[in-house]
């Protein structure tokens, strides 16, 4: 159901954006490899960058450098069309890079340059507060809790979001290495768990934060709480795992050769969100909630299958075409 004025509800991402450097060739190390090409990256704005692609109404809040690449940064936003008004440049920092190791099998490997980078900067009192209460959804990672002053910056959009009565989405997006511990991550990333309607974490993450091997409902149920609506585990080529209140299964995804992992979670989330946005009574009806979940694992596979994350995401016709293709095969 779309608003009275048949617009979309908004759905606001809250977080980092960078440049990721990607190897010219797969399957070396950063060291040994002979190029890099940039490709803008940060799993928030690729949420929102997806949402907007399926023909969604996305806007994303953040901190850039005011540097060529914060500038180029916003400007792939814009062209996008994700509404810029929660973007500040920070004069003094950098915007964040990261250099990244494609294996021979997609994952990667990151190393990061932010020391500290603007997005770290983003301050509490920057914050467009007008375009945060006008989302219906709200979404966010935990890179943007590691430090201050953007915790807080975090923390206040998080809040008056729910204030306003918007559904809050989290993907932690675990990158340790960012992180001054293991143990200081858990402790970060729960911190929060407990506000979220939707939370999205990968087979890797549920294992890092519960301490336990074995990928099972048992080991996801100890991650929900009461006032969760959906957890999600993703499980890569074997599809995604779902728990509401009432039920809970599995959905499988589609075989594809996968040439470069990045930016598919981001994917699956934007095309969920872009999904529920309108109508969350999806949330009670299990049949519903597969047909969305089958179209979101569609989105995150037909990612894997081109290099770098935007250039990546599908829009509305080629998830819908894609879904046709499989269904005949």
């Amino acid at each position: 159901m779309a608003s009275s004025t048949g617009e979309k509800g908004l759905i606001v991402s809250f977080g980092e954006m960078l440049i990721d450097f990607v190897p010219t060739v797969s399957g070396v190390s950063l060291s040994q490899s002979p190029g890099f090409v940039k490709a803008p990256g940060g799993a928030p704005a690729n949420v929102a960058i997806a949402v907007s692609r399926l023909g969604g109404r996305a806007a994303f809040v953040g901190k850039l450098g005011d540097d060529e690449f914060g500038h180029m940064l916003a400007g792939i936003l814009r062209k996008n069309g994700v509404a810029d008004q929660g973007i500040s440049f920070d004069k003094g920092a950098r915007t964040a890079l990261a250099f990244v190791t494609l294996r021979s099998d997609g994952e990667r490997e990151f190393m990061f340059y932010r020391n500290p980078s603007a997005d770290m900067l983003l301050r509490p009192d920057e914050l467009n507060l007008e375009l945060i209460r006008s989302a219906k959804v709200f979404h966010y990672g935990s890179i943007s809790l590691i430090t201050e002053p953007c915790r807080s910056a975090h923390m206040k959009a998080m809040e008056v979001a729910k204030e306003a009565g918007a559904l809050l989405s989290y993907d932690p997006n675990l990158r340790e290495p960012l992180w001054p511990s293991p143990e200081e991550a858990r402790t970060q990333i729960l911190s929060i768990w407990d506000k979220a309607d939707i939370i999205k974490v990968s087979d890797v993450e549920l294992e890092f934060l519960t301490g336990n091997k074995t990928i099972d409902d048992e080991t996801a149920m100890s991650l929900w709480h009461p006032n969760l609506k959906l957890l999600l585990v993703t499980l890569g080529e074997n599809g995604c795992r779902y728990y509401t209140e009432n039920f809970h299964g599995s959905v499988e995804t589609f075989h594809v050769d996968a040439v470069d992992t990045t930016g598919a979670g981001d994917s699956f989330v934007g095309a969920l969100l872009n999904q529920i946005v309108d109508d969350q009574s999806v949330f009670e009806e299990e049949e519903r909630l597969k047909k969305v979940l089958r179209f979101a694992n569609a989105c995150g596979a037909i990612t894997t299958t081109k290099k770098g994350a935007i250039p990546a995401l599908p829009s509305d016709c080629e998830a819908l075409s894609f879904l046709e293709r499989q269904a005949e095969m």
